[in-house]
């Protein structure tokens, strides 16, 4: 099966949290290449929660902090409730792996029980790096 080319988004630390359009239950690699400020960690992870991500890995600095702040939204945005299967948020971190690995796992192993067709890459950094992340997830 053919896996759909991922959406790339580039969010610079300092900018606006767009409306993310066109995805609606969907899976996200997030590869944090600088540091973020917790408030602006917390701001990031409520925002891929409301917006439908389902499932997200993360990779690149403080993946861990990451993890916790995604998982922890997810919670808030349920008000602390169970939900159903379909409904839950999964996060895995990735401190250990390479990035290759990490889009191999996220092409080929990180299912969901709601069949999770639509990829994001957000990419936090101080400059975009669309075609090589792209070009990267395409090969694994």
């Amino acid at each position: 099966m053919q896996t759909p080319a991922p959406k790339y988004f580039h969010f610079h630390p300092d900018a606006d949290l767009p409306v993310l359009e066109g995805l609606r239950a969907f899976k996200t690699i997030l590869v944090a290449d600088v540091e973020v400020q917790e408030t602006t960690m917390w701001d990031i992870s409520r925002w891929l929660i409301e917006s439908g991500s389902l499932y997200v890995l993360v990779w690149g600095k403080d993946s861990e902090q990451w993890r916790e702040a995604v998982e922890d939204a997810a919670l808030e945005a349920v008000n602390y409730e169970d939900v159903a299967e379909q409904h839950r948020v999964l996060v895995t971190a990735h401190e250990d792996d390479d990035l290759e690995e990490v889009f191999w796992f996220a092409r080929h192993r990180a299912s969901h029980p709601a069949d999770l067709q639509d990829t994001l890459i957000l990419h936090i950094a101080d400059t975009p790096r669309r075609e090589e992340l792209e070009d990267a997830y395409s090969d694994a």
